[in-house]
């Protein structure tokens, strides 16, 4: 008889042996299931004493079965671990009940509220959500996308990277219900959930003008992106309103990485005539300028694009135009639901409303 006393590796973990593991009434690691071998309806019907139909009807919540029964399948369900095969029902029903994410970066505070409220909405239709980044590749986004095809999900809510999506035109031929989010698709048709990000801009950068600025910095993202060359569009549209000519050191656009926007902000700064106030456009522009400007002697006037974390407790707090990122999420996965449930038809085009919250910094007037 075995009698060794369970011991501990190396690694802390405590090592039992087979003899004691089954006086315990524990499961031999080396006979029965292996990893990889799930319990199948076989199993429990066996285990439950019923037939395959049985345990179908258990499974899946249809009537036809005793409560007793019922009670002794899920006993069995519950003993052996066994989790329905959705994959078999997908065969069936042609649905997997899940959808996917596209999102430009999963680190950006931006996309949190974004990404649960889609995950909400599909949860409150049953569907699991998958979501990956981009990393603002467009090469990445194609692949993720059309991995998360494969996978045979029912939609796709994207926030795109690149600028042409027929790479999707035969899987939304197929059947796969499709949405972008914050920025429209590419040479296709397709559902698009935007903010306004032309009108907010323009109204960041008028409420700098209504508090006497003259000279207004404009430090945004990559060009080719559609939200950063909207929001220029509204800083020339405000700027050309109140008959103020652009000079083109006012204006940088790029890479959002800190070092870039440290040195477009410090230009910008800088020479005989520097500019009284900014206009950042987005949120990690604002928080790389609001360290810029922490550091400048002179008063220097902000409004950002985007709200960020803790803007509220600064002094003076930093005022933005702010976008609803979970009502882009909420209103593109609604929309992608209309589609699966054959409610929708038509491509649409859909903006919402951006509001300026003043905190102080967008009010300061200029200092000379």
């Amino acid at each position: 008889m075995d009698r060794r006393i369970p011991v501990d590796d190396r690694t802390g973990h405590r090592i039992v042996p087979e003899t004691t593991r089954r006086a315990a009434g524990l499961p031999d690691r080396h006979s029965g299931s292996r990893y990889g071998n799930r319990p199948t309806m076989k199993d429990v019907a066996a285990r439950a004493g019923v037939g395959l139909k049985t345990v179908s009807r258990v499974v899946n919540g249809e009537p036809g079965v005793t409560p007793d029964t019922e009670r002794r399948v899920q006993e069995a369900i519950d003993a052996l671990g066994f989790r329905r095969n959705d994959s078999a029902r997908v065969l069936r029903k042609g649905r997997t009940a899940s959808i996917g994410l596209v999102l430009e970066d999963l680190a950006d505070p931006f996309y949190g509220p974004l990404s649960r409220a889609v995950e909400e909405v599909a949860r409150a239709h049953g569907a699991l959500l998958i979501n990956g980044s981009s990393a603002e590749d467009p090469d990445r986004e194609q692949e993720l996308a059309l991995a998360l095809c494969a996978r045979r999900v029912d939609g796709l809510v994207i926030i795109p990277a690149g600028d042409d999506h027929r790479y999707l035109e035969p899987e939304i031929k197929a059947g796969v219900a499709t949405v972008f989010v914050d920025r429209p698709a590419g040479k296709i048709d397709a559902d698009v959930v935007l903010s306004d990000n032309y009108g907010g801009a323009r109204a960041g950068v008028a409420h700098l003008i209504a508090h006497g600025h003259r000279r207004i910095g404009f430090i945004g993202d990559m060009p080719r992106i559609h939200t950063a060359a909207e929001r220029l569009r509204g800083y020339r549209a405000a700027m050309e309103d109140a008959g103020i000519p652009v000079e083109d050191s006012w204006m940088s656009l790029g890479a959002t990485d800190p070092e870039r926007v440290r040195r477009a902000a410090e230009e910008m700064l800088s020479g005989p005539a520097p500019v009284t106030a900014v206009f950042a456009g987005n949120n990690r522009v604002t928080v790389t300028v609001v360290r810029v400007l922490a550091e400048h002697s002179r008063r220097v006037a902000l409004v950002g694009f985007d709200d960020i974390e803790l803007a509220d407790l600064l002094q003076p707090g930093v005022t933005v135009i702010a976008q609803d990122s979970a009502a882009l999420g909420r209103t593109a996965a609604e929309r992608l639901f209309r589609q699966l449930d054959g409610t929708l038809v038509v491509p649409e085009r859909i903006e919402l409303p951006t509001r300026l919250i003043t905190r102080g910094s967008g009010e300061l007037p200029p200092a000379d």
